[in-house]
């Protein structure tokens, strides 16, 4: 028998050719769905700047206000998994243009909302927004992991969902730029516009500034709507599904504790991230006395640094095991919340600032570790922890009671701390993985969802 040479040993050893990450002929589709990651990054980090907006326009409570979010994660909680039973159904295109009608019908119904002037309806125009972002998100994730060689998914849809955080950015920075008037009152002037009758049309004024730039985002959503129903898209084969033991079945998650576990944790995790922006401009304004332009613009830098610890974090998870990563951020986040609620003031703004460094991986990667091991009942179990988002709705308007009862926007920021108590402990203790340093590189490349 002869041996293999030198040179043909370290030609089997070394990686094989990196496959293309896109198919031939599928670059469009790709664009066209990777766009949608940017699109809903908008909508969502827009909402920080409506609650503080919305404060002035309606001179409404801090509580009243966190309802922005409570509307907003309530349209994510109940259309996940009827858009899952559409898609199923008829396919990711379908679910693509519904997500994207829903969107942009949401966003035109801000201009009736501020001519009539209610609150409420902006409340509803938010939730039909949601509503179609709930679509997009349920339907681009599986959609952008599947279009193409099952070795390069994960690269993907890691690509796919670094446009998300640069959506978020523009979001806010939109709401800084083009929302807020850079116009603030205090009691004084309000007390003289109120005595010459001129107070209503300047909260009139306020409330119409959210109108363009909504209409504009909206009109945006309907055009890319029009794109993808003239693209023809690929059928999968999971998306018709017949076999009845693809389904799955709710009863047998019952038999995962890691995955029950994964919901609660991704419920505190979206809270605290949702809270912690939500109040991030009030916090600058209060403990700084900063105007609220130059809070936008910090609100828009921390969202820089979630951006950039996604990124850092796909590097160390080539090293470290992601459950542990996870654990170590959420110790470092419950540390810097502490300062921001003990020295309210720069220091504490920019130890709050750091925590979306530290936050940017915990999303996905209590979503991997969730739907770990559940085979057949891992599309089901995905779209429970997806809904477990609806921590947005409830944790934020906990922080805006929290800090009226307690005269103090620093001290509600207890509420996210706990939140990371809560993720800290299941990466540690409720995700069933070995508490161990390193990962093992096919454990590390198994679980990371940046891999």
């Amino acid at each position: 028998m002869l041996m293999p040479s030198l040179d043909s040993q370290k030609r089997t050893n070394s990686p094989q050719p990196d496959r293309p990450l896109i198919p031939n002929g599928m670059g469009l589709q790709f664009f066209l769905v990777t766009g949608l990651f940017f699109l809903w990054g908008v909508p969502n980090n827009l909402n920080d700047v409506l609650i503080r907006q919305f404060m002035t326009s309606f001179a409404i409570s801090r509580f009243q206000a966190g309802l922005v979010q409570s509307a907003f994660y309530m349209g994510y909680f109940l259309l996940a998994i009827p858009a899952a039973l559409l898609m199923r159904r008829f396919g990711y295109k379908l679910g693509f243009i519904t997500g994207l009608l829903l969107f942009g019908a949401g966003a035109f119904l801000f201009w009736p909302a501020a001519l009539l002037g209610r609150y409420g309806f902006f409340l509803f125009a938010l939730f039909v927004i949601a509503s179609g972002l709930s679509f997009l998100e349920t339907a681009s994730n599986p959609f952008a992991a599947q279009l193409g060689d099952p070795e390069s998914a994960a690269r993907r849809l890691n690509f796919a969902q670094a446009f998300n955080p640069l959506g978020a950015i523009c979001g806010v920075l939109i709401g800084t730029v083009f929302i807020f008037s850079g116009i603030e009152l205090d009691p004084r002037q309000v007390a003289q516009m109120q005595a010459a009758h001129t107070f209503h049309a300047y909260l009139q004024q306020e409330t119409m500034r959210v109108v363009a730039p909504y209409l504009v985002i909206g009109a945006i959503a309907f055009f890319w709507a029009i794109l993808i129903a003239r693209t023809k898209f690929p059928t999968f084969t999971s998306e018709h599904e017949s076999a009845k033991e693809d389904h799955g079945s709710f009863k047998e998650l019952l038999r995962y504790p890691h995955f029950l576990l994964a919901i609660v944790a991704q419920f505190l995790y979206v809270g605290a991230q949702v809270g912690t922006w939500s109040y991030f401009i009030q916090y600058i304004q209060t403990s700084t006395h900063e105007p609220e332009k130059i809070a936008g613009y910090l609100l828009t830098g921390t969202l820089v640094a979630f951006g950039v610890g996604r990124f850092a974090s796909a590097a160390l998870m080539r090293y470290v095991a992601p459950h542990l990563l996870m654990g170590v951020y959420g110790l470092v986040n419950i540390l810097l919340l502490a300062v921001g609620i003990e020295f309210p003031g720069w220091v504490g703004l920019w130890a709050i600032f750091a925590t979306s460094f530290f936050m940017s991986v915990m999303y996905p990667t209590i979503f991997a570790l969730g739907i770990r091991g559940l085979g057949r009942n891992t599309k089901i179990g995905g779209s429970l922890i997806v809904m477990a988002i609806v921590g947005g709705a409830v944790l934020t308007p906990a922080m805006g009671l929290v800090s009226e009862r307690l005269q103090s926007i620093a001290i509600a920021y207890m509420v996210p701390l706990l939140g990371y108590v809560g993720v800290t402990l299941y990466a540690f203790f409720g995700s069933g993985i070995p508490w161990t340093p390193f990962a093992h590189k096919n454990e590390a490349e198994n679980i990371s969802p940046f891999s």
